[in-house]
């Protein structure tokens, strides 16, 4: 068990939450914590959470008295808080309020209604000392009333009121009513020399003040040590501890894992293994219907790209892996379909999955070998590959499918398709090849094919192998020479063409563009209203000449989709030369605007093909030197969405470093040998991450690439370290405590040691030396791909 001494400065994350493995963790009602050490009001060593937002704030902290003199904000004690172990639902620190005065402090969430506490006090003197100590609590209820002394069954406790809850707070020993200017319970203690005092307490809130009592009661007396014991042995076995030299590093990653674990809730009867929210931060938990189903998108339900990143992040609880890709599988129809975001209380999006569960597959398989578990998933996966082919997704039926919605895309805000902000075209993404999109289904393709081999499946493979052509032949010729990297193409003219003005016009009215394009181009209508409720309009347009209807087309309301401050449309014919638009529907100040939509842009996804291993050894190297562009993509703290933002108001977008899209370009890199490249990505990814540990005590959803800043919420799953990226480019993998894979040498410029169950690996600079549980050591110098197994 490996002791921090972490402080204030360092990289910290405080949330403390049930942990599903070892407690009742309830999805629809969850009470959230946060320590924080002198951040907040009062600036005292406090614990806090809203309950969900049920409640402004509920905080509780500790006041010290000795001699006349009273602390309570850290700044004052003699000696500052520092994180000594941290879990998913416990944290300890050490501290001295006065001089030779030692505190451990224990905080400890056992299920979800519930906040427990231990207090260890030790008198490093060898006279006689007198303290008070006081549990102080302040609740700022929305509707009821604030903390308060009260009994329960003959014993002091404080009691208050809030959204429907009865918060509670419990101290052993005898506890009177504090004399403070909060309310508290407190405890007048003598110490004789080396003495040492333990105090319990315990916070809950439920429905009524007695089952609150009981809760807190009941939590603070448990066998303490015992339950201490059975986290650490959940931690070790679930785990790997990393030691870089670099105690940031350490810290970072230790706290990814134990966060990532933190966002998991047991199974359901909707799935049938352990799932996951995005962020499990203090205002959120509750649902307000009961069921779930009102919990926010953060909360409802899991992507593949998203799950593929949690998985990476986890590589000591493989089984957490599996479940995740079976929760997708179990609810797979006959045709295949799997939606894209199943959630733990039947949600979904109606939506075909984005096609990544064959890697989720594969990487599973990878860690575990376990055979048998690919060839019963095999089935499922060839049929969701096969459903991205049915006319829903591809209505030409060329082979080459499109989105059909931006959230299936895993970059909802791209300005391509985004229809919330006023800078985004809202193009409708199914009239787009899109190279990404393709990559990923090629890399499927690859991968079952590489399943069929090792399980000697031979049935359609045929087929298999000619649409895997099909997708890389596509993707390749989105290939732009000018750039060195690939764009997204009109899916009827294969083109990609720069956006510009067709016609303006204000109401209703005839128009007539004298305009000629070289080749034909696809239109996208704007409607920009004031009206708070705008009417969908219908608009006719009819190429120059033209007689037949087929030469015309009508956008009817229905194909009018609500865009910020309007509507858009997106022209299912291409025009080389517009005879007339018509439009009808609009108000009197309504303004129309027709362009040719604009697919000349970049962003992040477009680097996908590297990881699906689709361009050819020169193209990669292209590629990279795109990677490698100053002012573009290559940014201080990652790769951002976009290399320019569209807008001003678009800036913080477009420097948003999304991790599990870098996450697969740094796959990428690795696939074609760019080792020191990817650790180059690590490093800069890894920076943006410490430095909002150590300002904010806080992972992000999203990192500014140039200034590192976080952006979007607070303790998202898509912020966190990425450690599979780390171990990958490491050249290390993890297969069991008996055995190890390894490849390549170290890119960085320290050693690394891995430590899991009693195995114990020293990656050098030149060398490996593994080290298993019995002893048995095994030095290494190779760079070619290996196991080294403790059965060999």
């Amino acid at each position: 068990m490996r002791e921090w001494n972490l402080k204030a400065g360092d990289p910290l994350a405080l949330t403390l939450a049930a942990d599903m493995r070892l407690g009742e963790t309830d999805y629809c009602n969850d009470h959230i914590w946060e320590l924080k050490l002198g951040s907040g009001h009062p600036a005292a060593l406090a614990v806090h959470t809203t309950y969900g937002l049920r409640a402004r704030e509920m905080c509780l902290f500790l006041r010290f008295t000795e001699a006349g003199k009273s602390v309570l904000r850290p700044a004052e004690f003699s000696s500052p808080p520092r994180l000594q172990h941290f879990y998913p639902n416990f944290l300890q620190l050490a501290f001295a309020p006065f001089e030779d005065l030692e505190v451990i402090a224990e905080y400890w969430v056992p299920e979800s209604h519930v906040l427990a506490g231990r207090l260890i006090c030790v008198n490093r003197t060898p006279s006689l000392r007198k303290m008070r100590l006081e549990l102080c609590g302040v609740l700022k209820p929305l509707e009821g009333r604030p903390l308060a002394p009260a009994q329960h069954q003959m014993v002091n406790v404080l009691s208050g009121q809030s959204g429907g809850l009865e918060p509670l707070v419990f101290m052993s020993g005898g506890a009177v009513f504090g004399p403070g200017p909060y309310p508290s319970l407190a405890l007048d203690l003598d110490f004789e020399p080396l003495a040492r005092h333990a105090i319990l307490w315990g916070a809950a809130a439920e429905a009524s003040p007695e089952a609150s009592f009981d809760r807190a009661r009941r939590a603070a007396v448990r066998a303490w040590d015992a339950e201490r014991a059975r986290i650490e042995l959940s931690d070790a076995g679930q785990v790997l501890d990393v030691r870089t030299g670099d105690p940031d590093w350490d810290a970072a990653l230790a706290f990814s894992q134990r966060a990532a674990l933190a966002l998991f809730y047991p199974p359901t009867s909707h799935l049938p293994h352990a799932s996951f929210v995005q962020t499990r931060q203090p205002d959120q938990g509750y649902s307000r219907s009961g069921d779930g189903r009102d919990h926010p998108p953060s909360w409802s339900g899991q992507s593949p790209l998203e799950s593929y990143y949690l998985a990476s992040l986890l590589p000591g609880a493989p089984h957490l892996k599996r479940g995740l890709l079976e929760n997708f599988l179990h609810l797979q129809t006959e045709e295949g379909f799997i939606d894209h975001r199943p959630g733990l209380c039947g949600q979904g999006v109606k939506l075909l999955a984005m096609p990544m569960l064959a890697s989720l597959a594969w990487s599973y398989y990878q860690e575990t070998q376990d055979r048998a578990f690919l060839e019963r998933v095999f089935p499922k996966l060839m049929r969701f590959f096969w459903c991205w082919f049915s006319p829903e997704h591809d209505e030409d039926a060329d082979g080459l499918p499109a989105w059909r919605h931006p959230l299936q895309s895993g970059f909802e805000e791209n300005p391509l398709f985004d229809i919330w902000h006023p800078w985004s075209q809202g193009m409708d993404p199914s009239r787009v090849h899109h190279p990404a999109l393709e990559a990923m289904l090629y890399r499927e393709a690859a991968l079952l094919l590489d399943m069929a081999a090792l399980l000697d499946q031979e049935q359609g493979l045929g087929a298999l192998r000619a649409q895997a052509d099909l997708l890389r032949a596509s993707v390749e010729a989105a290939w732009d020479e000018r750039r060195n990297l690939y764009a997204y193409q009109d899916s009827l003219t294969h083109l990609s063409p720069r956006g510009r003005i067709v016609a303006r016009h204000t109401g209703d009215g005839n128009l007539r563009p004298k305009i000629v394009f070289e080749t034909p181009l696809r239109l996208l209508v704007e409607v920009h209203s004031k009206s708070p409720a705008p009417k969908r309009p219908r608009l006719e347009i009819r190429a120059a000449g033209s007689k037949e209807a087929g030469e015309s087309e009508t956008l009817e309301e229905s194909q009018f989709r609500w865009r910020s401050g309007g509507w858009v449309a997106t022209s299912r014919r291409v025009y080389s030369r517009i005879g007339a638009i018509r439009i009808r529907g609009l108000e009197e100040k309504d303004r129309l605007v027709v362009r040719v939509a604009d697919l000349s842009g970049e962003d992040m996804t477009l680097f996908t093909p590297l990881w699906a291993g689709i361009p050819s050894p020169q193209r990669a190297r292209a590629i990279l030197e795109r990677l490698m562009d100053d002012g573009r993509f290559a940014r201080p703290f990652g790769i951002p969405a976009l290399p320019s933002a569209p807008h001003p108001r678009a800036e913080a977008l477009a420097m948003s470093v999304y991790l599990p899209w870098n996450h697969l370009i740094g796959e990428g890199l690795l696939r074609y040998g760019f080792r020191r490249e990817a650790a180059r990505l690590t490093e800069r990814l890894m920076n943006a991450v410490i430095q909002n540990l150590k300002q904010q005590h806080a992972f992000y959803e999203r990192y500014h690439a140039e200034s590192g800043q976080g952006l979007g919420e607070r303790g998202a799953l898509s912020g966190l370290a990425p450690l599979g990226l780390f171990l990958q480019v490491l050249g290390v993998r993890v297969i069991s405590a008996r055995r190890v894979y390894l490849e390549g040498q170290n890119p960085f410029a320290w050693p690394v040691t891995i430590q899991y169950r009693g195995l114990k690996i020293v990656r050098g600079l030149e060398a490996t030396q593994v080290v298993f549980a019995n002893g048995k050591a095994v030095t290494i110098n190779e760079t070619t791909p290996l196991v080294v197994s403790l059965d060999e």
